[in-house]
């Protein structure tokens, strides 16, 4: 490889087909595999520690850098140069591939080779995707905008296709009925659209020039106005909400690859999955002598081919066969093994109802730290909080709830109205309604905290933010 390689991270997509795990704010990408690596770490390794490769550049919603970040910090032991283009709203991956398209025009040049990874797919033959990435490099550099086909084994119904021959592209295939997807696998001239392209920087904005002007046109004043920082480990390039949201919405399939002269393809088996499902996600767990296969706290009996994940209370079954069973701490979900792809209309269900069960954990997420709902009821709701070294909530305010915050350990530094103290151990404070406050951790431990809220409205949009270190105001 002669170029700089730039992989490109996609980290997004709700991932609806694996709920009741994957939430809005806690997608596919970071869902924890048996052996303890999220999707999104694997995907990050898999581009790092190929020859050549400059800087990792991830794309993903702001809601989700601090986490994403702590995520490829766990796990980038050699010092890659990490970068990150936080968008405010998902417009689709035309959208996350134009402004990573210009970023590595502006930072690397046009000449630069773009390697396009979905953050939530799996890749298990490694040798076999640097063998792959090199002849794509190649073709690339030619002037292509190269795909990756995956040759097929079974007549998949929930992936595209891609008649080839050899590396020349015939045509692009909708995901197809059972029939014509069997015909598919026969003909031997067809491969699945694995969603992983590669591209110099400078042919991929040619061909948006050509045939999504004014999706590229959009993206270029989103970038030109967007926030951009040094962090530790490379850049943070902000996207601005109002400008974003005028970027037409649009996958890179429909915007340019079905329509550009210039598209290649490299046919390869590197045990690519999508874990589209709850299906292959338990196919990564050995199975026992019946089939069945656990990850967690589970005991079966006279069951068999059954798939069962429990990280927390211990679930059994007795005389069944062929069930998926997935228990979080707030949802259970029971389905049969030949209905696994229709477990986004359980998600979409609750989206239309407006339920928080499609969005969030019962612990979610924040800049600072995690936040733990414990119990709930009538005017109250228990939480525990723990924020990391060093952290701090906002400067904030609530109408309609005062709090009760008592240290389980390390020490907080709290700001409640006009005094700010020092809150130990085994010590307590009471925030009353209308009050200013602030939670700060000015240890080199976790702070952990249970939280007591009380009041006629509890709901997280209770809040006013007077400052706030992370720009939430």
């Amino acid at each position: 490889m002669k170029s700089a390689l730039i992989p490109v991270l996609l980290c997004g997509g709700a991932g609806s087909r694996l709920w009741p795990v994957s939430r809005e704010a806690s997608p596919k990408p970071f869902i924890r595999l048996p052996d303890g690596e999220s999707l999104l770490q694997k995907a990050f390794l898999r581009g790092a520690h190929l020859p050549e490769v400059t800087e990792v550049l991830i794309a993903t919603n702001r809601e989700f850098f601090a986490r994403t970040d702590e995520e490829i910090s766990r796990v980038n032991q050699h010092g890659t140069r990490v970068s990150y283009l936080l968008e405010p709203v998902g417009r689709n991956t035309a959208a996350a591939i134009a402004a990573a398209a210009e970023h590595v025009r502006i930072v690397h040049g046009e000449d630069s080779v773009m390697l396009v990874l979905p953050a939530d797919h799996l890749v298990d033959d490694l040798p076999a995707l640097h063998d792959a990435v090199e002849e794509a490099v190649v073709l690339a550099e030619a002037g292509n905008l190269v795909t990756f086909g995956i040759r097929p084994d079974t007549p998949e119904t929930g992936f595209g296709y891609i008649e080839h021959d050899g590396n020349i592209v015939r045509r692009f295939v909708e995901k197809p009925a059972k029939a014509q997807a069997v015909t598919y696998l026969e003909s031997g001239r067809f491969l699945w659209n694995s969603g992983m392209f590669c591209f110099r920087a400078g042919s991929i904005l040619a061909e948006m020039d050509r045939h999504c002007p004014g999706l590229i046109s959009a993206v270029r004043a989103c970038l030109n106005s967007a926030d951009t920082q040094l962090i530790k480990t490379g850049t943070k390039v902000s996207l601005t909400e109002t400008c974003f949201l005028q970027v037409p919405e649009d996958s890179i399939d429909y915007a340019v690859m079905e329509k550009s002269e210039h598209v290649a393809v490299v046919p390869c088996d590197i045990g690519w999955s999508d874990i589209g499902s709850w299906v292959a996600l338990g196919n990564l767990v050995e199975p026992d002598d019946r089939g069945n296969r656990i990850d967690g706290n589970a005991m079966l009996h006279g069951s068999h081919n059954c798939y069962v994940q429990s990280t927390d209370r211990l679930v059994g079954m007795l005389g069944v066969d062929n069930l998926i069973v997935v228990d979080t701490p707030d949802a259970v979900l029971v389905a049969s093994r030949d209905e696994a792809q229709s477990v986004k209309h359980l998600y979409n269900s609750l989206r239309k109802q407006g339920s928080d069960l499609y969005k969030q954990h019962r612990t979610v997420h924040r800049p600072w730290g995690t936040y733990t709902v414990l119990e709930g009821g009538s005017g109250f709701q228990i939480k525990r909080i723990e924020v990391k070294p060093g952290a701090s909530l906002s400067l904030q305010m609530h109408h309609h709830r005062s709090e009760h915050w008592i240290v389980v350990s390390g020490t907080a530094n709290v700001t409640n109205g006009e005094r700010t103290m020092l809150v130990q151990k085994n010590e307590s404070t009471y925030i009353p309604a209308g009050h200013q406050h602030r939670l700060e951790n000015p240890g080199i431990l976790n702070l952990v905290m249970i939280e007591v809220q009380v009041g006629e409205y509890l709901g997280e949009d209770d809040i006013v933010r007077f400052e706030d270190v992370y720009g939430r105001c």
